[in-house]
């Protein structure tokens, strides 16, 4: 029995071949009812896509590369699963490559690894000046996370500094007027940290509190020893304070710890709050209230903006951004799609960097509200 085609789906569920092409693609314009309709024909018919055809025909190789600093930050593993589940939706595959925060394994990341076996890189940089970033002439597409480095990249993060100044503004709210920002970084430079310390210092100013440089709190990594190494450190010293805010939720679950071994009630004495909103936030005594990126939206944004990098490297003049029907999607919107829904994004051809903001909120448990809030 020959292995049934693209056509014969079509054919089978009575629409166009550049609807089925969508519909495999998962694009949103296409409307429940004929998504439906399809992969019933699908499966009923036992289709399967030519994968390797399908990115050989455009000149690719089906993979991308997803670069953090560090895979066992929890933040980046759960960042990696979002960005794995959205990429198999595309029918793409995720490398996972683990930068130590080393400005020659991210410059490596950015040039694509000295190969062409990477189709586009989503890269999370630490290390990387923008100077590194603004030539990148004959690199893979790439799409940054984190603090904006380079106006010319495509660019996905959250407000960093306003959600700092949301989570203390929300201590200053419970009466508390000495709060310590855990990895603070009293500096003017673009990374993540600085972002949220100025979000810090803008609601200490905002409530009238006079900033004290001495409530900044170094530490030497984001991971909890160092967070419980640094609060150990200021009840060492003396320091009198009656709040954290910690600049990732691993230097809170340390200090979490730290207050715990030295008998401080939390949030009775102090009152704790972090970044990421990572698992275990959530099963912590007390559970950590938390600034809680969209770790879903930044992946799928990432995702979807790199797709469209791809696209336009590979096929410049427009069209299907898998290559499933690269001949229908010339030919202008599909007459089957117009019913009940609209494209998602822009036509063909080059278009300018976006830079993107996903949503945060804050999420408050019982670090700060003694019980589970909202």
């Amino acid at each position: 029995m020959a292995r049934p085609r693209i056509k014969d789906v079509a054919r089978h569920a009575g629409v166009s071949e550049k609807t089925v092409s969508n519909v495999i693609n998962d694009y949103a314009h296409v409307s429940d009812r004929t998504r439906t309709v399809v992969r019933a024909s699908i499966e009923q018919l036992g289709y399967r896509v030519n994968l390797a055809g399908r990115h050989l025909r455009k000149g690719r190789t089906g993979i991308i590369a997803l670069v953090v600093p560090e895979l066992d930050i929890p933040y980046f593993a759960e960042l990696a699963r979002h960005v794995i589940r959205e990429a198999e939706k595309c029918s793409l595959t995720v490398l996972i490559h683990q930068s130590g925060a080393d400005r020659a394994h991210e410059l490596a990341a950015l040039a694509g690894f000295g190969s062409t076996f990477v189709d586009g890189i989503i890269l999370s940089p630490l290390a990387l000046t923008a100077d590194d970033l603004r030539d990148r002439a004959g690199f893979p597409p790439t799409v940054l996370l984190g603090e904006l480095l380079e106006e010319g990249a495509d660019h996905v993060a959250i407000d960093n500094e306003r959600a700092a100044l949301e989570a203390t503004r929300h201590l200053i709210s419970l009466g508390r007027r000495t709060v310590l920002a855990v990895g603070g970084i009293d500096a003017p430079g673009l990374g993540t940290a600085e972002a949220r310390t100025r979000g810090y210092r803008a609601a200490l100013a905002e409530a009238g509190i006079a900033h004290d440089p001495a409530a900044l709190v170094p530490v030497d990594s984001f991971r909890m020893p160092a967070g419980a190494r640094a609060v150990a450190r200021v009840l060492r010293d003396g320091v009198r304070f009656d709040a954290l805010l910690c600049l990732n939720d691993q230097l809170a679950l340390g200090a979490l710890r730290t207050l715990y071994e030295h008998g401080v009630r939390v949030p009775e004495d102090v009152a704790v709050i972090g970044f990421d909103d990572v698992e275990g936030g959530r099963f912590s005594v007390p559970t950590l209230s938390t600034v809680a990126p969209d770790k879903a939206a930044v992946a799928k944004v990432a995702v979807q903006l790199l797709r469209r990098r791809i696209e336009e490297s590979t096929d410049p003049d427009g069209g299907d951004p898998d290559g499933t029907d690269p001949e229908g999607a010339r030919h202008g919107a599909d007459p089957d799609a117009g019913r009940d829904g609209v494209v998602d994004g822009a036509g063909p051809g080059v278009q300018s960097p976006q830079d993107r903001i996903v949503a945060h909120r804050l999420v408050l448990r019982e670090s700060t509200e003694g019980h589970e809030g909202r």
